[in-house]
Parts: structure tokens; sequence; C-alpha cells
């Protein structure tokens, strides 16, 4: 009934109504509960509670970011974020000191400006962007006894608490004595079952979904096998031996999406190899025997073969290409001053310094009263207004709900905790909730309100829930007038980014194996990447879509677009493993490719002709952007997702040698 609620609501209502499911996470609940509790009980002791609230916060934000995951792939993602909070303490606090109200909100929304721009680079990057403007406007606005170094290194020490207990405490289910490499085991099976999955689902209405979730299998495992290690390659004979796993799954994903795209429903036999490989990665033990599937078509040919190769690599295997994306700094300053970055920074900025500008206001007016804790607000408005962590009014309905929740729920146990022993307890008590209630944005905000609330009293301050009610409010608001503001270029620039990038790695997938190369690494390395941009790309165009319909209009066709080029890459496998097989497409493959590429060649010339007026803004490289164009709608996306004319007909021109009669 619940379900069947949200969907006929309108998306921007439905969106704040959903959240995620799967089991409770205890390993992280206990970390939580051991980082920012007992940071803060040590210093109240030790007479410096300043000091263990600021650590504390710290391993709050650390706390959010604690996701599954490897223990590899968690230095990155705990500990990039902890560095970019701790430089923004720093710089926050000596910018607050002695600096006046007009200059210290230009310079925090200059800091904006760059931390937003930086943010459309990752995940990882949006959470240090993050941290940074909060810590900066921590920084300035928490009376603080202790100089800038003191608060930067208590911030590092909250954040690297929670990351060390993260890579020392075991989770449950980890092998005795291998408890290193849990988080890379599990997401390797995950790889399996999703392969598994995939081939259950084959003719039937599921087989998209399957595809979706193998994709999303495989780029979790990619992530977690590729975090910092002290050499360049593996460097044990377990991680050597999980290399090899993955890198064998890689010719099974690519023999199943190659047998989706067939349709032709399959016996039960054919998923039995890929799940018994799942549970010997689990239990670390060898393939055995492995059921072989019928031989009658390509694809299942190449099934068969790429189970004979996993089951040598699970019993010999010494290591095997992650097949990761390669990003040189050049890439990564075409993200930050690309369109999509731009607009990414622009509306950090606005938003973060307007919330600046407001608080230094209300903390000068005589009638507002005593104000110096004023960075809530600003604070606030950083968690509302990043792009990548959902739909703005989304955000802003559940930031508005959780915190009268939290302040609620704080004001009555304020009235019956001793003080500071309750209190701390209750720190203990939220930090070991924050990873639970990460499922949904409104439970978050309700937690982490209840813990900041606790850590402000144990600081010595007067209970605030009034006050940061009201200011979340504020801060509601600002995001909303401020995040609806006509801005300079083309608005919905950063799905257009992604959908170019995806564009970008199709088309360059599609073309290795129109080349009919042999280098089937290189062919695995391009489809990773194709099928991770895409991913990124309906990410971001599943957020545009549940925005208020003023913002949602400006990325209209975008979802048509991304399932052009999805059902492209899907074709593009079969054609491979085709290709393998017989060295020759089909006529039916040979029609489907060139109608996809027509697609998607129509919509750019659409754009073209809509367009034609406008000028090429300097970062289209090397695909057709439309940004500096007034338009709105479809043309654009299209134009993004469409590499040059040139490149198709090469395709096309491919296509008619590989078919022509021999």
């Amino acid at each position: 009934m619940y379900r069947r609620v949200v969907r006929v609501l309108p998306p921007w209502l439905a969106h704040a109504l959903r959240a995620q499911g799967g089991p409770v996470p205890w390993s992280a609940v206990v970390r939580g509960a051991l980082a920012a509790g007992p940071l803060l009980l040590v210093a109240v002791v030790a007479g410096r509670a300043s000091v263990g609230v600021v650590a504390a916060v710290a391993a709050m934000l650390a706390g959010i970011n604690d996701r599954p995951g490897s223990r590899r792939a968690s230095v990155r993602r705990l500990g990039v974020p902890a560095l970019a909070g701790a430089v923004g303490m720093l710089a926050g606090t000596y910018a607050g000191q002695g600096t006046g109200a007009l200059v210290l909100t230009l310079l925090l929304t200059g800091l904006g400006l760059v931390a937003g721009g930086v943010s459309a680079v990752g995940p990882v990057a949006s959470a240090a962007g993050t941290q940074l403007l909060v810590g900066c406007a921590v920084g300035a606005g928490m009376p603080l006894p202790e100089p800038g170094w003191q608060r930067a290194l208590a911030f590092l020490v909250g954040a690297g608490w929670l990351l060390a207990l993260r890579l020392a405490l075991p989770t449950p289910g980890a092998l005795a004595g291998d408890y290193r490499f849990d988080g890379e085991r599990e997401a390797v099976a995950d790889v399996y079952d999703a392969v598994g999955g995939l081939l259950d689902a084959v003719g039937t209405a599921q087989a998209a979904a399957r595809r979706s979730a193998l994709t999303a299998a495989l780029d979790h495992a990619q992530d977690a096998l590729t975090g910092p290690r002290l050499r360049r390659h593996a460097s044990s004979a377990t991680e050597r031996r999980l290399h090899a796993q993955y890198a064998a799954a890689l010719p099974l994903a690519e023999a199943a999406t190659a047998l989706a795209w067939a349709g032709k429903g399959l016996c039960g036999r054919a998923s039995a190899g890929p799940r018994r490989l799942a549970a010997a990665v689990r239990g670390n033990t060898d393939a055995g025997p492995l059921p072989a599937p019928s031989r009658s078509m390509p694809a299942l040919r190449a099934l068969d073969d790429a189970l004979l190769h996993a089951a040598e690599a699970f019993d010999h295997g010494e290591g095997g290409d992650l097949h990761t994306r390669r990003r040189t700094g050049k890439d990564l300053l075409r993200a930050v001053v690309g369109v999509g970055g731009r607009e990414y920074g622009l509306r950090v900025a606005l938003c973060f310094g307007a919330g600046v500008a407001v608080a230094q206001a209300l903390r000068h007016a005589q009638w507002y009263g005593p104000h110096e804790h004023w960075y809530w607000l600003p604070a606030t408005v950083v968690f509302l207004v990043k792009p990548d962590l959902g739909p703005l009014v989304s955000r802003v309905l559940c930031r508005a709900a959780g915190t009268v929740l939290g302040a609620l729920a704080f004001a009555a146990f304020a009235a019956v905790l001793p003080r500071p022993g309750g209190l701390v307890a209750l720190v203990a008590l939220s930090g070991a909730l924050i990873p639970v209630a990460t499922r949904h944005f409104a439970a978050q905000t309700a937690v982490a309100t209840v813990l900041v609330l606790a850590l402000v009293m144990v600081g010595g301050e007067p209970q605030a829930s009034a006050s940061r009610i009201g200011e979340t409010f504020l801060a509601c608001a600002i995001v909303l007038v401020a995040g609806h503001l006509p801005m300079p270029g083309q608005r919905g620039g950063g799905v257009r980014a992604r959908l170019a990038a995806a564009g970008g790695a199709a088309l360059a997938y599609l073309a290795h194996v129109m080349s009919e190369s042999d280098d089937r690494a290189a062919r695995w390395a391009l489809r990773r990447e194709a099928y991770r941009t895409l991913a990124e790309a309906r990410g971001a165009v599943a957020r545009a879509a549940a925005e208020l319909p003023a913002l949602a209009r400006h990325t209209e066709g975008a979802d048509e677009v991304a399932g052009t080029l999805e059902r492209l890459v899907d074709l593009t496998t079969a054609c491979a493993v085709h290709l393998d097989d017989t060295g020759r497409l089909t006529p039916r493959h040979a029609r489907r490719l060139a109608e996809l590429v027509d697609e998607l060649e129509a919509g750019a010339a659409d754009s073209a002709r809509v367009c034609g007026n406008c000028p090429s803004p300097p970062d289209a490289v090397p695909y057709a952007e439309t940004a500096a164009c007034r338009l709105r709608g479809r043309h654009q996306v299209r134009m993004a997702a469409m590499s040059d004319t040139t490149s198709t007909v090469r395709v096309k021109q491919r296509l008619i040698d590989m078919t022509a009669p021999a």
C-alpha cells in the first residue's frame, strides 16, 4: 500500500518518502558507538571538553561516510574528506578572527565556489567538498578557546579514530585470520551472484534490472579492490587471488549480457556455475566441478568458455587486471572547470554565501539577541544544496522534518539526563544510530541534530533546540530561493556532462569492437568504463527528474538519451561475443546497431539545427555541447551524448564491411 501511494505522488514528493533497505550494518553501528562518545568522554575527563566537541563532530561526519565496502576503499572514502574538513577548520578559524562580516562572507563564498566545482569530480571529492565547507563554517562560527591548528588536529583525531576502528575491527562473517579482505571478498562474490541473477532473468521483464544490478556489483568490486596500497600490484597471495577472481568474472558478465540481449530463456543449469563460484569466493575455496551450459549458440559458447577460464583462475589465479578508469590531472581539471563543475560551483557558492551573509546579519542584529553559534545556518545550507546528494526540494523537506524531530527529542532528553554523563551517553547512542539513519535523509538529520545539540551543551552552552529549528527553516528557505534563481549558462549542465561522458565511452567501446582488435583486456576496460559512466548518468538523470518542475524541465529528454546509450552498449557487448565466435555480424546485429547509431546521430542533428546560431563553449571537448545556448529541453541533452558525425560514419561503414558477403 505504501509503495502504491509513493508511485502516484509527484516525483519531487515521492523521492522524499523513499528509504534505502537492507540489513542493519552492525559492524558500523559498533564503530559509531565507539567513536564520538568515547572521544568526548576522554576529553571531558581531561578537562578539554571543547577539543572533544570538535573531535566528536569529525567522528560524526566520518560516520556518515562509513558505508559498506572494503577496508582499502574506506581509507579514501573516510580519509580524504577528513583531511578536507581539517583544512576547512583551519581556514575558517583564522578567517573568522578579526575579519569583518563582508570580507568573511566573500571569502567563504569563494571557498564555496571552489568546493562546489571540485565536488563534480566524484563521490569522494563531493564528500571532501562538503566537509571542507562544514569545517570552515564551524571553525569560523563556533567560539572555542583553542587556536586553529589545535582545532584542525582535533578534527583529524576524531575522523582518524573512526578510520582506525574501521581498519582494525573485523566485520561479521569474516574468515578467521583473513578479516582484512572481507569487504573485497564479499564484493567479488556479489559479482558472480549478479551474473547468476542476470542469467536467471534472461527472456523476462526483469533482465534490464538484473543487468543494472550486475553493473553496480562490478563497480563496487572494482572500487573495493583498487584502493590505496603500499605497492602498485597486489601485495599478498590472498589479494592476488581475489584480483584473479574478479578478472575472471568479466567474460562471464559479457556472455550473460549478450544472452540477455538475445532474449531467449535459459535453463537453470546456466546460472548454477556462477552461483557455485560465488560460494567459492565467500568460502575461499577452489571452484570444484562446474555444470557446463549448452553450447548451442555463440553467447552460450562464450559462457561455457568463461566458466572454464574462471575455474582455472580460481585454482591457479595469480592476479589480474582490474581495468580501472585512468583519470589524468587534465581529466579532473576538465570536470572541475567544465559546464557541470561550473554550474555545481555556482549553485553551491550562491547558497553557501547567502547562508553566511544572513547568519552574519543576524549575528549583528540587536533585535535577534546573542548569536555566537552562527555556523549552524551555513552548515545546514551545505547539506541541502549539494546537487549529487539528492533533489533539492526532497532534501529541504527531509531536513526540516528531521530537525524538528531531532530538536524535540533532544529537548526531552535534556530535561531528564544528568550532565555531562548523560549527554555523553546520548552522543554515543547517536553515533551508533547514524549508520542506520543514513538510509533516509530525514532520519539522518534527526540523529545528527540530537548529537550536535548534545555536544553544544557539553561545551557549556544552553539548550538550543528552538534556535536550531528556526535557523534550519531559514536555511531551507535560502536554498529553495537561491537554488531556483536563473544562473549564467545553461541549467542542467551536470546531467549533460554525465551524458557526454557516457556517450563518449559508449562510442569508444563500439569503435574498439568494430575494429576487431584481439586486445580483450582493452575491450573489457572500455566496456567497464561505458557501463560505469552510464550508471553515473542514470543517477544524475534520476535526481534531476525528481526536482521541482522549474528545475526538472532543463533536463527533459535525458532519460531517453540514457536509454538509447544503454541499449547501444548492451548491443555492442552482444556483437563482441558474436564476433569472437564467428568473426562476422548477423544482419540483425548490424541492423540494430545502425538504428541506434542513427537515433543518436539524428538527435545531435536536430540539436544542431535548433541551436545552429549558438556559439560552442570552449570546454566542449571532444563532444558537442550547447551550454551557451539559452534553449531548453531535450535538444541539449541529445547533443551532449553524441560525438561528431565523422565517427558515426566510420562505424556505419565498418558495419557494411563486416556484414558484406565474403
